[in-house]
């Protein structure tokens, strides 16, 4: 069992996010963000009244079980009507989350949510990282793919110049992280997005051990 630990995008991020977008589906999740009360429904209920204020039309929102499943794809195809007239996905859950819905719908995707720290089992035993927990999300702009984790330099501003034929120059067998992202954002239309220049990353990060505490009301 896995906990993401996350907290809410400051609202000019997520304003800038969806600059263009005038219609927006939002999704949460009952699993994680349910438990640390950012991305289940009170929030989602939250977030649409928010952005309806700012003159976007909410298409629909949900809260699927748990979005790092592969069966969030079956799920939220049930709704697709929704889904489509809509012109991003806004995600209320971890970057994982975030990443999953990704591969499996071929909708603009953007982070409501900054992932601090996460891990995934892959097998028995057996873990592979898929989020650097930075606290400085950027996969709205990269087609939910975080090239943090999935370029073997960490590259924000990419490709490097030693990519070769679409693979990694470090590991010829794996896929070059920045040419996925190009390949994601060009079939979505957004290729716009890898001219934005990514700043320096704080690779101090969040001090450690990580911590959460829930405000007391």
């Amino acid at each position: 069992m896995i906990r993401s630990i996350t907290q809410l995008k400051p609202a000019e991020e997520i304003e800038r996010l969806l600059k263009g977008m005038g219609r927006v589906f939002i999704v949460g999740c009952g699993t994680c963000v349910t438990l640390t009360r950012t991305g289940g429904m009170p929030e989602v209920e939250a977030m649409k009244a928010k952005l309806s204020e700012q003159g976007k039309v909410v298409t629909g929102t949900t809260v699927v079980p748990v979005a790092c499943d592969n069966l969030t794809g079956e799920i939220l195809d049930g709704i697709e009507n929704q889904i489509k007239q809509a012109d991003a996905l806004l995600i209320m859950t971890c970057a994982y989350g975030v990443q999953t819905i990704a591969r499996q719908m071929k909708k603009t995707v953007i982070p409501a949510l900054n992932t601090l720290f996460i891990g995934k089992e892959t097998g028995a035993g057996e873990f592979n990282e898929v989020c650097k927990q930075c606290g400085t999300c950027v996969i709205g702009e990269t087609g939910g793919i975080c090239p943090v984790t999935a370029c073997h330099k960490g590259l924000v501003n990419g490709p490097c110049g030693g990519t070769n034929n679409g693979k990694c120059e470090i590991d010829a067998n794996k896929d070059c992280a920045w040419t996925s992202i190009y390949n994601r954002l060009n079939e979505l239309g957004r290729l716009d997005s890898m001219r934005k220049y990514q700043k320096p990353r704080n690779h101090l990060g969040e001090p450690s051990p990580g911590k959460f505490k829930i405000p007391v009301e």
